[in-house]
């Protein structure tokens, strides 16, 4: 990223070069410092820039055209990269603006400190100046400086006061506490100081008659954006300031394989043709392609995918909504795991390499588990479609979502991941006969019943609210990917955080994926592949059911009625099945470990109870 000027430059003066000052990585542009954020170089604060403001010219397009097409989008861009003189990339904007000096404690706007050119500090204290640790954000993604003027004059202002008293802010800390009774707000108008104390209160600012100002400063040139939302203050690096809204797929056939992956964006120009009933325009236009790309391309396979894309598109209600876009992207993805597909000597580009183990898998059918697949070959690819502020998809389930650029524009930021993984079912029979047992089905409504209670809670509008999907199947397979990743974790070296599960519950489908997580050498290595052999299963699956039987936290854990955020987990807790967030799809929600292995009272809910006592 380039940090912008301190100040604008003049008319016909040469153009300076500012030091590099801080670098992240192009992944974290993705989940952690992406468009909207504030990243923190050094003693300076910056707010990535919307992605129309991106120079993409060399940065490399990710192709994976199911995500694509669910997203709206042509295709993906890995976040560009800048060298050191570069001025070119991803661009940031100055974010907070209000600065205080730690030496003469002037509180006011970064232009006003007449800072030396390149530089961020006070002009008279030669002091670098410290960015506001608070500012003000709605639920719709506005923010602002924090209101510093009317925090400290609240009180000592008549109606229709606009702000002009004549007198300088003032910032200090009195060292007192840590807390934020100790940081001190004042004026040299003679009111007396104040303290940020009451500051993050939800009414807080709506009391001093503070309104969202509408502001996009991530965006450039936007216009003020009319908001009747409440603002609130936050911290600067608060996790709500900025949540990302990521959006995943797998690759797989046919689009994993090299003949489509060349292909790229080219798709959405075929199936134009195709749908034009074009089909010796399409052979003409995939030889002038295989000429640029020195690639012999197949018109007969690319119709063939065409109208496949067309029957599932005809076979549709033609009003499939996102969220129904991705549920059909996971049971297109369930489908090529049991199918499974063997290395190809002549595709060695495929992304999809997905195999039975080399022994039977009888030793698995006491546990009711079926069908274990080794992931050698796995492409996964995460796309940022928006964020949200204040508000986020784990508090409200109608959260805003913020533009990532004025412009409507046809490619999202997106990283790759490239690694293993092993898949697994549970026998369908043996799973409906279990979750018709009455005590198993108990445990799960009150599960889901704290969960919608929790929706409705959180949403603006009720019509709106989203079934919950917990479910006892739902639940079990939730819970068992957690006991194996934790097992994994502890047996094959590997952090819980790079490993990620990927659920497969809604009827007809019963499996679950367990992934590497991350992007380097740890997750392509063999090591996950090896654990999913079926007699090293066997043994997994015994030390984690075994370890899932006691948890530290018993009897409160295993006899509780509710736990977790909404308590919408039952006997689960850190101690027992609870994994790194990143590792979750639902964020730690939705567990019950009693329906893995039972309770001391009622051991016969455990759907393995009867693998376990064998």
């Amino acid at each position: 990223m380039t940090p912008p000027p301190a100040r604008r430059r003049r008319a016909g003066a040469p153009e300076r070069s500012y030091p590099r000052r801080g670098s992240v990585r192009r992944a974290q542009m993705i989940t952690t410092y992406g468009v909207g954020s504030m990243v923190a170089v050094d003693n300076e604060s910056f707010m990535v820039a919307g992605t129309d403001s991106w120079n993409i010219s060399e940065a490399p397009t990710i192709s994976e055209h199911r995500l694509a097409r669910a997203l709206g989008v042509k295709s993906f861009r890995l976040p560009p990269a800048s060298d050191e003189t570069s001025k070119d990339g991803v661009h940031v904007r100055r974010f907070p603006l209000w600065h205080s000096c730690p030496k003469c404690e002037t509180l006011q706007h970064v232009r006003r400190f007449n800072s030396p050119p390149g530089k961020n500090e006070c002009g008279d204290c030669e002091e670098d100046l410290v960015p506001s640790r608070f500012v003000m954000a709605c639920g719709r993604g506005h923010i602002d400086d924090f209101p510093y003027w009317k925090w400290a004059h609240r009180g000592n202002r008549q109606e229709g006061d606009s702000g002009f008293c004549g007198g300088e802010m003032r910032l200090r800390t009195s060292g007192k506490t840590a807390s934020l009774r100790s940081i001190l707000v004042s004026c040299t108008c003679d009111v007396p100081e104040v303290s940020m104390e009451g500051a993050f209160s939800a009414t807080a600012l709506s009391g001093l008659k503070v309104f969202c100002s509408g502001k996009r400063p991530w965006l450039k040139d936007a216009p003020t954006d009319p908001c009747s939302e409440r603002p609130r203050t936050l911290q600067r690096g608060s996790s709500v300031a900025w949540q990302p809204i990521v959006r995943t797929a797998l690759s797989i056939p046919p689009y994993s394989e090299e003949h489509f992956t060349k292909l790229g964006a080219h798709l959405d120009d075929l199936r134009a043709m195709y749908e034009r009933r074009d089909e010796h325009g399409i052979g003409v236009y995939l030889k002038v392609l295989g000429i640029e790309r020195n690639y012999e391309f197949s018109a007969a396979k690319v119709i063939a995918l065409l109208a496949t894309e067309n029957q599932e598109d005809a076979g549709s209600d033609g009003n499939v909504t996102v969220d129904g876009a991705f549920v059909r992207l996971r049971k297109q993805e369930y489908e090529r795991l049991v199918e499974g597909r063997p290395e190809s000597e002549s595709d060695r580009q495929d992304h999809f390499v997905c195999e039975h183990p080399l022994s039977p898998a009888d030793v698995l059918t006491p546990y009711g588990v079926t069908g274990p697949m080794l992931v050698k070959r796995l492409r996964e690819v995460r796309a940022l479609k928006s964020f949200s502020r204040v508000d986020t998809p784990e508090t409200r389930t109608d959260v805003h979502e913020a533009a990532l650029s004025l412009k409507e524009l046809d490619w999202l930021p997106a990283m790759e991941v490239q690694g293993e993984g092993v898949f697994l079912r549970l026998d369908e029979q043996r799973l409906d006969s279990w979750a018709r047992n009455a005590a198993v089905a108990a445990r799960a409504d009150r599960i889901r019943d704290n969960h919608a209670r929790m929706l409705r809670e959180r949403a603006q509008d009720s019509s709106t609210v989203p079934d919950s999907p917990a479910s006892p199947r739902m639940i079990l397979l939730h819970t068992l990917a957690h006991a194996l990743i934790n097992e994994w974790s502890l047996d094959g070296g590997y952090p819980a955080a790079s490993l990620r599960e990927r659920l497969y519950a809604s009827e007809p489908m019963a499996g679950i994926l367990i992934c590497t997580a991350t992007s380097d050498s740890a997750g392509s290595l063999g090591g996950l592949v090896a654990q999913g052999e079926p007699n090293r299963l066997k043994e997994s699956l015994d030390s984690a059911l075994d370890r899932a039987r006691w948890c530290s936290a018993d009897p409160l854990c295993v006899e509780s009625e509710g736990s977790g955020v909404g308590g919408i987990n039952m006997a689960a807790c850190h101690a027992c099945v609870l994994l790194p967030e990143t590792s979750c799809e639902h964020n730690n929600g939705m567990l019950d470990r009693a329906l893995l292995i039972g309770t001391p009272e009622n051991p016969s809910i455990g759907f393995f109870s009867d693998a376990l006592s064998s």
